[in-house]
């Protein structure tokens, strides 16, 4: 009897940020890792990805602090949306937050509210 080999499918990363720069750093690092990875750039971007696409997302990593909809927002609409943005969406089972922002005096109620984690973004001077 010959064995059957079953593909795991491969682990999907969405990264929401509004700076191209880092969303191809993001990108590249976890490609090298294997990770199938998704960028895009805003929270609507993020929702109508997951929203529209039925492949599962393993992980959500996104930028707190951009323009239109916050990182901490996205995430709290797809909390309340039980995961599932519609009936034929994805089912995120992870969230990383990322703030460049050095106030964290929001950090317990985005704990309390279900970031699953916060982590400050390196700060960095950004030329335009």
């Amino acid at each position: 009897m010959a064995a059957v080999a079953t593909e795991t499918p491969p682990f999907h990363v969405l990264a929401v940020d509004d700076s191209l720069p880092d969303r191809k750093l993001i990108e590249r690092l976890l490609k090298t890792s294997s990770f199938q990875v998704t960028t895009v750039d805003s929270g609507s971007k993020a929702l109508e990805f997951l929203g529209i696409h039925d492949d599962p997302v393993s992980l959500i990593i996104t930028d707190y602090c951009m323009p239109g909809m916050t990182g901490y927002d996205l995430l709290k609409k797809i909390k309340q949306s039980d995961g599932n943005i519609d009936e034929s969406s994805s089912n995120p089972t992870n969230s990383s937050s990322s703030s460049s922002s050095s106030d964290n005096s929001n950090s317990r109620k985005r704990k309390v509210e279900g970031d699953e984690e916060i982590l400050p973004k390196a700060n960095r001077s950004r030329h335009s």
